[in-house]
């Protein structure tokens, strides 16, 4: 993998990319058999090593504040950043960028107290404790997170929570999880402002975890189930003022969704790259793959999805960046870059062979990946009819579509 300064971007944002890359390029990526050995003490060392190379040349936490250890840098660099974290699925724990902990750190940076920040925040920057986000309902329709039916009522100085969740990643290792629920009176006329998110000690009485919940066969995943019985927590772990938990949620996905589309857009780049090489390389009935017109069709097909991919989101997270209006386009990246990696990553598992869909490429894990992200941070159906909506709220108020902004 190589990478070259791109002349639009300032010198900060080209230099934090190049540092990215001769680490991911040029030690995480030799290294990934070794460091897919869980349990192994060799292992143990090269993670150990890796991550100490990330702090010595200044690039750990990028998501968080100086304050708080991280490097500090803003939305957009770390957007650029995480193009190239995804050349490898083992870059981001080895930069300090893990899911949930990582949205949940951003959240309590955001929301939480001092003395929150304190007991929960400090711990979980310094890797003494782990947490996790629950939000997501068995019998709730996740496209619509205002019909959420986990409830907390005040009780004196405590919440009382009642409810169930299941895929609360990182559930069964967590310290304490970050809890959407229900805190408003149900008739209240803001939908969105009944929604509080609330700090839930896992050892908290009431806090019952069932189960890794599988997932692609998965038996013993990352996905929890919880389910919360007259769960007792003090009425001071609320983050933020109580109905703050909906735009909580919206901070945490809006950037996510960006995050997660430069993801698709790094994992789709490794994916290119594998293909070209495989077709170069492989030999088949009289000739290099690259010779056959099929494969010259798909190598040409990644290369428009990687390029649209990767202009269109860098737009949406400008718009962003500058404080514009970017719901729409983030809809639009949401839809579009998951569906291209899927494409991309299909074309590449095919030119691999049986190889492609073995474990010894990181080839069927992105496939797998491009997949959930059809569903994850809300379908595709739901961003569609949003699209839409925006698009025909314009003109029905006598504008049209400015392309240009």
């Amino acid at each position: 993998m190589q990478i070259a300064p791109i002349p639009t971007l300032d010198d900060a944002t080209n230099q934090i990319r190049l540092l990215t890359a001769e680490i991911v390029a040029e030690h995480i990526i030799p290294n990934e058999h070794f460091l897919m050995r869980r349990g192994d003490p060799e292992t143990g060392k090269r993670w150990a090593a890796l991550i100490a190379m990330v702090k010595e040349r200044g690039l750990w936490a990028p998501h968080l504040p100086e304050e708080y250890g991280g490097m500090g840098i803003g939305f957009l660099k770390l957007a650029y950043m995480n193009e190239i974290l995804a050349w490898s699925p083992y870059s981001n724990p080895i930069f300090g960028i893990l899911a949930p902990n990582s949205g949940n750190q951003k959240i309590l940076v955001k929301y939480g107290t001092p003395e929150q920040k304190k007991k929960w925040l400090e711990p979980l920057v310094a890797g003494t404790m782990q947490s996790c986000f629950a939000m997501t309902e068995p019998d709730s329709p996740g496209s619509d997170p205002r019909s959420l039916k986990t409830r907390a009522v005040r009780e004196g100085n405590e919440w009382v929570i009642n409810g169930h969740k299941w895929f609360s990643s990182n559930a069964k290792r967590a310290d304490f999880a970050i809890v959407m629920c229900r805190t408003e009176d149900a008739g209240d006329a803001d939908v969105n402002g009944r929604m509080t998110q609330i700090i839930v000690p896992t050892d908290a009485p009431g806090f019952n975890y069932i189960r890794s919940v599988p997932v692609w066969g998965q038996e013993h995943g990352h996905h929890g189930e919880i389910i919360f019985e007259n769960c007792r927590v003090p009425y001071e772990n609320r983050l933020g003022r109580e109905g703050s938990g909906h735009q909580a949620a919206q901070d945490r996905l809006g950037a996510g969704r960006v995050y997660h589309c430069m993801n698709c857009i790094g994992q789709m780049w490794r994916a290119f790259d594998m293909m070209v090489r495989r077709a170069l390389d492989r030999e088949v009935h009289g000739g290099p793959l690259a010779e056959k017109q099929f494969i010259q069709g798909f190598i040409a097909d990644s290369y428009m999805d990687i390029q649209a991919s990767r202009l269109m989101t860098i737009r949406c997270a400008e718009l962003m960046e500058n404080g514009l209006d970017a719901r729409t386009d983030i809809s639009a990246i949401k839809i579009f870059v998951p569906n291209a990696m899927h494409r991309v990553v299909d074309r590449a598992i095919q030119v691999h062979g049986a190889l492609g869909v073995s474990s010894e490429t990181p080839l069927e894990g992105m496939y797998r990946g491009a997949r959930t992200l059809r569903l994850a941070d809300g379908p595709d159906e739901v961003h569609r009819i949003l699209i839409a909506k925006n698009v025909l709220k314009r003109y029905r108020n006598g504008e049209s579509w400015d392309f240009g902004v």
